[in-house]
């Protein structure tokens, strides 16, 4: 929750856990957010470190002996931007204001403090601190230099190609991508599911969200990659060999990735808001690059680009069409063109639909920033807590409670179990945090399967069933009924497989979320039986 309502706000938020257990039970969603670069603080107290009452706080319990680990920063550490203790009371507030300077600093994540019960139980004098000296560092910009190479790179290309990740989490990076697009005609834009939708839709500029593998890659003569981890796969689609690329990122070597490189020519270390407005600025009062921009090639571009666009639009569609028949059954692109349809304009969408996510992306064609957020890293079950944690920031943004937006997360039938849905849905109910869940049932695990036949297209695991290689969920969950029985009842819980059950239960969950009542809609993919879905609108890397 703390995470869904970072991302979606920019402001920290504080996490407390207990000690060495505690902290081991944040697991994955430390990852999550160090991936997703979520601004959260978490505190954890330590055993106490007196055992004879030498002090207040000392050890009253037997479990104090067995929660004393040699080292307990070591079990997140490498996943948080800055970790610290607390040692005395009398800097505690110095100590979480530099927590906090380098979780706000791009690129944000989680920072871990510790602090024994000794030092919690200290009596102190109050005492006060200057926030306005506590700011963090003030966005970089890139050198002249660079802005000159980079527009001379995106006036002289044939097939300029900007690839990003992260830049859509401040709303000004995607006015600005908008802008830049706009101004260099022919440009395209690709958008590698960071965490944030980064580009919009509805521009023609836009080539939608694919993870690491798009036929532009291949074929672009300059390559601009904008505050993104993973710009390609190159063992399943890299750039030709005399391909120019730059780099641009808050974190442009990825000091957390043991392994990491591109073939770029030139990097630099710049925000990405303002490295944008830079290079616009530039090629928009540079006489000759103006008048190059200006000139009927790049008027050609345009049109040739409207017409690619037109036509990744037009195979969208077609997926996502419904059938005419009420038995027939449906898939995800149908199924996401029906939600997106029976949810209001403006929804905000919390996906974690792992191996569907492109098919997701292409029929949801989000346009607004800020309305798209996913999970950016590999923990599976972020979505659960996310989607309570944005409809709360959301809500404080619009002035209180049930004023926010509309939120709706898709989720993997697999990942939904990972999200621990008994606590997601008693929360929902407790608080009155109403959302929408469609469930992605596709009857397993079809991540790990797609892993294999990358490695091993013709292996022995090609060649067995689901059941054989243990990803399969037979019996299948209940998965709506688990989340009404962690509600006691009051959630409303539906599961459609043919096209008529999806038309007549989906505007009902809709309208019970309106009505301040989560619901959660199992989707069926291709009828009770279940197989992978998905269709020919998207190649998923």
């Amino acid at each position: 929750m703390a995470d869904g309502f970072a991302r979606l706000t920019g402001k920290p938020q504080c996490v407390i856990v207990h000690v060495d257990v505690g902290t081991q039970g944040l697991g994955a969603a430390v990852h999550n957010a160090s991936c997703g670069r979520a601004p959260v603080l978490i505190f954890a107290g330590l055993s106490p470190y007196t055992i004879e009452g030498e002090a207040r706080g000392s050890r009253t319990e037997y479990i104090h002996w067995i929660q004393d680990v040699p080292d307990q920063r070591q079990i997140v550490s490498q996943y948080c931007r800055y970790s610290g203790e607390i040692k005395t009371g009398k800097n505690v507030k110095q100590i979480v204001n530099r927590a906090l300077q380098f979780a706000t600093q791009d690129p944000q994540g989680p920072v871990y403090i510790v602090g024994a019960r000794e030092a919690m139980e200290e009596d102190l004098e109050p005492y006060h601190l200057d926030q306005n000296v506590w700011s963090t560092v003030q966005p970089a910009a890139l050198p002249s230099e660079g802005v000159e190479q980079i527009a001379r790179h995106l006036v002289s290309a044939r097939e300029p190609l900007l690839i990003t990740g992260y830049s859509g989490r401040r709303a000004e990076a995607t006015s600005e991508l908008i802008r830049l697009a706009d101004t260099v005609k022919g440009l395209r834009v690709l958008d590698t599911g960071g965490s944030d939708m980064c580009f919009p839709a509805d521009h023609r500029a836009s080539l939608g969200l694919r993870y690491g593998v798009n036929d532009y890659i291949k074929t672009a003569d300059f390559i601009l990659v904008v505050n993104c981890d993973v710009p390609w796969i190159p063992t399943q689609c890299k750039p030709k060999a005399d391909a120019k690329i730059i780099h641009i990122d808050v974190d442009v070597l990825k000091q957390q990735m043991p392994v990491f490189y591109i073939p770029a020519i030139a990097r630099y270390r710049a925000d990405a808001t303002v490295s944008i407005k830079q290079i616009t600025t530039y090629l928009s009062t540079h006489e000759q690059h103006s008048r190059t921009l200006a000139s009927e090639d790049f008027s050609t571009r345009w049109e040739l680009l409207s017409q690619s666009y037109q036509q990744r639009l037009k195979t969208i569609a077609e997926e996502g069409s419904l059938p005419t028949s009420p038995d027939a059954t449906f898939n995800t692109s149908i199924l996401i063109a029906a939600v997106r349809k029976a949810c209001p304009p403006d929804t905000i969408w919390c996906i974690e639909a792992v191996t569907q996510t492109a098919f997701v992306a292409d029929q949801i064609q989000p346009k607004l920033p800020n309305s798209w957020i996913n999970c950016g890293g590999g923990g599976l079950g972020w979505s659960g807590g996310a989607a309570l944690g944005i409809k709360l920031a959301s809500d404080a943004q619009e002035g209180g409670h049930g004023k926010g937006k509309f939120v709706c997360q898709i989720v993997g039938d697999g990942t939904y179990l990972f999200s621990v849905p008994g606590s997601v849905y008693w929360i929902s109910e407790r608080y009155k945090i109403p959302v929408l869940t469609i469930v992605l049932n596709n009857h397993g695990w079809n991540a790990p399967k797609k892993s294999l036949l990358l490695v091993h297209p013709h292996g022995e695991g090609s060649k067995v069933t689901n059941e054989e290689l243990n990803i399969s969920f037979r019996p299948t969950p209940d998965y709506a009924g688990i989340a009404r029985a962690a509600g006691g009842g009051n959630i409303w819980a539906g599961r459609a497989g043919t096209v008529a059950e999806l038309m007549d239960l989906l505007p009902k969950a809709v309208e019970s979320v309106k009505n301040g009542t989560t619901a959660v809609l199992e989707a069926q993919l291709d009828g009770k039986e279940g197989k992978y879905g998905g269709g020919k609108a998207a190649l998923v890397g």
